[in-house]
């Protein structure tokens, strides 16, 4: 037996622990694309508790700024995507993923709050640590999702009683009203939680689970996007009932055809992920177009410093550089390069403008967004280094390590290359 949960609002209800002046009004919190750090003055940024698995781990605390410091740009602009709503601000419209400008033309009342994220992510953390305490198994799914499997722990005809125990616990220790979804495996249990919500408990029972999914829509089935569901329609698959009736087709597409039917039908779908390996670590910036190819190679290399720090803290060892640049009119370019190196910032810095060189197909046209990732990281216990740069490597990684730990006391900011001035 599963149990899904899922706090509700749960950027507007962390911010509603604090301040109770924000109940039952339209609320909503919006983020920009942190820019600052690409200005030449310092400033204090923080380092998440968190692994950074589930929101940025970098941040500053921008909940401190009003709202004209926060989504006004320079010339007068509001900026900003939204990244939570109260169910209040849903009723007239305002979505995740829409522009605040447009937000707020559905909804002048709106009240907007920029993000507080060592809130939520203490908030997730402390939901963790009380959700371990109850549930023999417990996956953390995103910073405010969780799966329980209360198999052989909870029997099913006290397993909705239990739900709403945990419920209550949340609420009174933390203040955060959730959603729980009920059911035999595990991505039911997610389907079942957006008909539990707002703020309630909802259980179907194995043998009803073919009654209430034969007229779902397929796109509310979980990992189920846009691109896949169109292709889906294209076999006449317009509803859940209707992948149930399709097995052979669905068995026919191999591994991710087979998967999809399983969780549908709640078969074979009973294994938690207790323990989650990052397999990439990246940072990028979306900005005004830029057309100066010296000022994006400064930017580059000022997200490199950043990832640097990242890799430090997670103390991992990659072996691939990407990088993806987005430029004017929805124009992409990628690119990447596999390495043999033990990880130090002078050399990724090197790769990476390497790449962007490389990779920067269209020269004359501005770009308007930059991501740079690593990724394949080395099992030091498997992997050969190239042994006639190995002792060059070791002190370049000294060398990067004791600039990190600088950075660790002072802030990120405390020593920069004269690439990024």
């Amino acid at each position: 037996m599963f149990i899904h949960l899922d706090l509700d609002c749960f950027f507007v209800s962390a911010h509603r622990i604090i301040d109770k002046s924000l109940e039952n009004i339209p609320v909503a919190v919006g983020g920009r694309s942190n820019l600052s750090i690409f200005d030449t003055k310092n400033q204090k940024r923080t380092i998440s508790n968190n692994s950074g698995a589930f929101v940025g781990s970098i941040f500053t605390d921008e909940n401190t700024k009003t709202f004209k410091e926060y989504y006004k740009d320079e010339n007068g602009r509001i900026r900003g995507i939204i990244t939570t709503s109260s169910y209040e601000a849903r009723a007239y419209g305002v979505k995740t993923a829409m522009s605040v400008n447009e937000a707020l033309k559905l909804c002048p009342h709106l009240l907007m709050i920029p993000p507080n994220y060592p809130l939520y992510h203490d908030l997730s953390q402390k939901l963790s640590a009380l959700l371990k305490k109850e549930i023999p198994l417990v996956e953390q799914f995103s910073i405010d999702e969780f799966f329980g499997d209360v198999t052989g722990y909870i029997n099913e005809d006290e397993v909705f009683d239990f739900a709403n125990y945990l419920k209550q616990k949340i609420k009174n220790d933390l203040g955060l009203p959730i959603s729980i979804g009920i059911a035999h495996s595990k991505y039911l249990s997610k389907l079942i939680t957006e008909y539990a919500k707002p703020d309630g408990i909802k259980h179907i029972k194995k043998e009803h689970i073919p009654n209430f999914i034969k007229d779902i829509p397929i796109e509310e089935f979980p990992g189920i996007g846009k691109g896949y569901s169109q292709k889906l329609r294209g076999y006449g698959v317009r509803t859940l009932g209707d992948i149930k009736d399709k097995k052979e087709l669905f068995y026919s597409w191999k591994k991710p055809g087979i998967q999809l039917y399983n969780r549908v039908c709640g078969i074979n779908d009973r294994k938690l992920s207790t323990r989650r390996d990052k397999k990439s670590i990246g940072i990028g910036r979306s900005f005004d177009v830029v057309y100066e190819r010296v000022e994006l190679i400064r930017r580059a290399m000022i997200l490199c410093r950043y990832l640097c720090f990242l890799v430090k803290k997670e103390n991992v060892n990659p072996l691939t550089y990407s990088i993806f640049i987005k430029y004017e009119y929805g124009i992409k370019s990628k690119d990447y390069v596999n390495v043999n190196t033990i990880f130090n910032e002078s050399d990724f810095k090197l790769k990476i403008k390497e790449l962007f060189v490389k990779s920067d197909k269209h020269p004359k046209h501005g770009v308007i967004q930059l991501n740079i990732t690593v990724s394949n990281f080395a099992d030091n216990r498997k992997f050969t280094y190239n042994l006639f740069e190995y002792e060059t490597d070791l002190k370049k990684k000294e060398l990067t390590n004791k600039v990190q730990n600088l950075r660790d006391k002072f802030g990120i900011d405390i020593i920069k290359t004269a690439s990024e001035l």
